[in-house]
């Protein structure tokens, strides 16, 4: 199975073309525009490697590392275009793997990449188990780690997107999340503004899991807001 990479960058070029160059190398990759939506990406889909920028807006590249790596203990290549010696010194000290300067070669840092997915993998064994846990949500059960849905003890066919949907929701149960949140989350920063994809799949999702699709009582609309899932007893 492929590596899976999230690029974190709020250069919307940067990020349509090195996604596209990752991709042709071999790799799945995400991408976000912020630290909070990576972040939020990162709990639903782990990644196997995370391309930080420093400088993003809202929260601080060097803030996120410290969260991808302390929570998550996901290695980090830090793309900085600070010149000081300073910000790559304290990236490092933060317990970044690498960093690369902009503007890089994307030869160089695909074996930046390499060589650190490598050194990662080589101790993968002290890091087993590491995967997200199930999720109950009443009668429906979500398992990340095989991939598969439950309802009423029954299993449910999703297709993947569906299935990182459902996953999204049903990590804020009970909280509402935007359209651009969910994009964001289940699609990435490049499906920003296209709300329609959205809106299908979960009309799709309800066909499946409620029992009035026309009338949902699981995956309900919060109007001006956006959608959210329905915890027992809420």
């Amino acid at each position: 199975m492929a590596n899976h990479l999230l690029l974190v960058d709020d250069e919307v070029l940067l990020r349509r073309s090195l996604t596209f160059n990752l991709e042709k190398a071999g790799y799945r990759v995400s991408a976000a525009a912020n630290a909070e939506d990576a972040l939020a990406l990162s709990r639903r889909d782990l990644p196997d490697l995370v391309l930080l920028d420093v400088g993003l807006p809202g929260m601080d590249g060097l803030d996120a590392l410290r969260v991808f790596r302390n929570e998550m203990h996901c290695p980090v290549i830090l793309l900085t275009a600070r010149r000081r010696e300073l910000d790559q010194v304290v990236g490092l000290e933060l317990g970044a793997d690498d960093y690369v300067t902009k503007p890089f070669d994307v030869n160089v840092l695909l074996a930046r990449i390499h060589a650190v997915l490598r050194r990662t993998q080589d101790v993968d064994s002290l890091t087993d188990g590491r995967g997200p846990e199930s999720i109950e949500v009443g009668d429906l059960v979500i398992d990340p780690n095989a991939y598969v849905v439950t309802l009423n003890d029954e299993p449910v066919q999703l297709s993947p997107r569906e299935f990182d949907l459902l996953h999204a929701l049903a990590l804020s149960c009970g909280n509402v999340l935007s359209v651009n949140d969910l994009l964001a989350q289940v699609w990435g920063a490049e499906y920003l503004g296209e709300p329609q994809v959205v809106y299908v799949h979960v009309r799709w999702l309800r066909e499946k899991l409620e029992d009035d699709p026309s009338n949902p009582s699981r995956i309900v609309t919060v109007r001006g807001k956006g959608y959210k899932l329905i915890c027992p007893g809420s």
